[in-house]
């Protein structure tokens, strides 16, 4: 019984809780390197093939589909960047993930399917996005440049004070 009353004291369950995130951070980043070579491969290997038949079109739905892959590994970098930066500061950054977002929806428009433009739903949706992300962007950019982050390290224990 003292043991798991031990585990659960504030320090020791901190402790325990920052090295289990940094474990699953780890683990998540070593996926996600693993997915990023192996869609990169097949990248090459698709860009390859489409290279050595003649007659290729590249500017209809091919040109796309390698772009939207391309963002799509670039997305996958910024996200691999969002878990690494966790791991160095225990921050989470705003601004990146912002980024990351603009980028989703940037690839979002440049891989619509023909027939898009008549969904005006959609058209207006991924506008109002595009407007809130980078709003939301400003306003966190123009925000880090008057205070820095609050945070910049592990959890840590916050002895009281008061006698």
């Amino acid at each position: 019984m003292t043991r798991l009353r031990r585990l659960f004291e504030d320090h020791t369950y901190l402790n325990w809780v920052d090295r289990s995130e940094q474990v699953l951070a780890k683990v998540l980043g070593l996926v996600l390197v693993v997915v990023m070579v192996a869609a990169t491969i097949e990248l090459i290997g698709s860009v390859a093939l489409a290279l050595s038949q003649p007659g290729t079109p590249w500017l209809a739905t091919k040109l796309n589909r390698v772009l939207g892959d391309l963002l799509t590994l670039l997305i996958a970098g910024e996200v691999l960047q969002n878990v690494t930066a966790y791991l160095r500061r225990h921050v989470v950054q705003i601004e990146l993930v912002l980024a990351t977002a603009i980028t989703a929806v940037a690839r979002k428009v440049i891989v619509l399917p023909p027939g898009a433009e008549n969904k005006p739903q959609l058209l207006a949706g991924l506008g109002i996005a595009v407007l809130a992300l980078a709003a939301a962007f400003w306003l966190m950019r123009s925000l880090s440049f008057r205070k820095p982050p609050a945070r910049t390290g592990p959890a840590r224990l916050i002895q009281d004070r008061d006698p």
